[in-house]
């Protein structure tokens, strides 16, 4: 089908993007074929009226987990037990597929268009990927990870990770990971705030050196980049003078680690959103114990340090949610948006190009996806009021366009707590 999306207000994706008044954008198949001005012929297009709302490129998601929903718990669950009840027998692991299915349909009605999953069950993550691509499943583009690397007492170990003993159990891994056909690695390289066991020492680290090189080299060699998992500086320097590719989370940078980010062209990948809750939440309400609370602010500030850092230094910055801790929802990107703005201090335009063409970017998607150009797929969201000028306009949008299939009016079934909660953080 050709389309023309006229009677918009444009948002390009790019770093100095401004409302473009006056343009129709056409629409072939998968692909945007032209932006015109309105006047232009249209014959053959269905023509849809966007009654001058606000037309940009989809959001782009670069960090979350589809087994996990974000509602709050009480108390920590055992991902060890829930996931090895959720792979004992073929039904459940059905049901567990249809679950991240449908995490996966609410990322793409919350706006997302492109998905980076960073640790699942199994090879869920790539058999919705698939099912995506064929047309037998709705959801975002996916950038597959499907179980990551830990090691024994490691981060997720034995639940959405595997746990290697060795160099060669590491290399190992990867090649088992790779049979299933992913887009990336993961690396599980410190702890977390829940993994913690001393107050004030959040991600330490786990995973020893010669095991990321091992991994790292094993996953270049077959083609692939590697993210990682790391929460403290120590984790950070062991992840880059080894070989990963993207930092994800972070921790507050020294000159060493910054020139390493440099020289090895790596990315840092922000996730704000699942520090947020720990670190500024009342105890009465996170149910964090006062060492996590403690930890969780070590982490966070230590993002928000990385990546204003990695700015400052001309270091690539990327996005996003670490969707399934508690009160981080598959359906809040524009909330970490949101925080990247009010927390590390950018522009509401910057912090929406990194959501877009700089997410594109670091995934290495950028000449397919994350702007509205000629010759790129046709991702793109409509919200009625500007985001430049308040981005929670990305929170209810009137319609989600991806890979050229456009959902009017996407409708997604939110948890009042969480948004009663988060909303003091806007």
């Amino acid at each position: 089908m050709k389309y023309a999306y006229t009677n918009a207000y444009l948002l390009d994706g790019t770093e100095k993007m401004e409302p473009k008044a006056g343009y129709t954008v056409l629409t072939h198949g998968d692909l945007i074929e032209a932006i015109v001005p309105q006047g232009h012929d249209l014959t053959g297009y269905t023509v849809v009226d966007l009654k001058g709302q606000y037309l940009l490129p989809g959001l782009i998601n670069l960090h979350a987990h589809l087994p996990a929903s974000g509602k709050p718990k009480k108390k920590p669950s055992d991902p060890v037990k829930l996931v090895k009840i959720m792979t004992s027998n073929a039904f459940f692991r059905r049901i567990a597929l249809a679950l991240c299915q449908s995490y996966a349909k609410t990322e793409l009605l919350s706006g997302v268009t492109t998905l980076r999953t960073m640790g699942g069950i199994l090879d869920l993550d790539t058999k919705i990927r698939d099912a995506i691509n064929a047309g037998t499943a709705v959801g975002p583009r996916i950038i597959a990870a499907n179980m990551a690397v830990s090691v024994p007492g490691g981060h997720m170990a034995n639940s959405l990770a595997y746990a290697a003993t060795s160099a060669q159990e590491a290399t190992d891994y990867v090649r088992k990971v790779t049979e299933e056909k992913p887009d990336i690695i993961k690396l599980m390289i410190t702890g977390g705030v829940l993994d913690a066991k001393v107050k004030g020492e959040p991600g330490v680290l786990k995973m020893q050196p010669n095991l990321v090189r091992a991994a790292c080299d094993e996953a270049h060699r077959l083609g692939l980049k590697v993210a990682a998992h790391v929460e403290s500086p120590e984790g950070v320097r062991v992840a880059l003078e080894n070989g990963v590719d993207t930092i994800e989370h972070g921790a507050t940078p020294d000159e060493t680690i910054l020139n390493l980010f440099k020289e090895k062209h790596a990315c840092h990948v922000a996730t704000i959103s699942p520090a947020l809750p720990y670190a500024l939440f009342d105890r009465s309400v996170s149910h964090a114990s006062e060492m996590e609370q403690y930890n969780g602010d070590i982490v966070f500030r230590g993002i928000l340090d990385c990546a204003k850092a990695c700015l400052a230094n001309g270091i690539p910055v990327g996005l996003g949610t670490d969707t399934g801790c508690p009160y981080i929802t598959h359906y809040d990107m524009w909330r970490e948006v949101n925080y990247f703005h009010k927390y590390c201090g950018v522009s509401t335009t910057f912090a929406l190009y990194t959501a877009t063409l700089g997410n594109a970017r670091i995934a290495g998607l950028d000449k397919v996806t994350g702007s509205i150009e000629p010759g790129k797929c046709a991702d793109f969201i409509v919200c009625r009021e500007n985001p430049l000028e308040n981005l929670a306009a990305l929170r209810n949008l009137s319609m989600v366009v991806a890979q050229g299939r456009a959902i009017e009016n996407p409708r997604i079934k939110k948890m009042p707590q969480v948004e009663e909660q988060l909303d003091h953080y806007l």
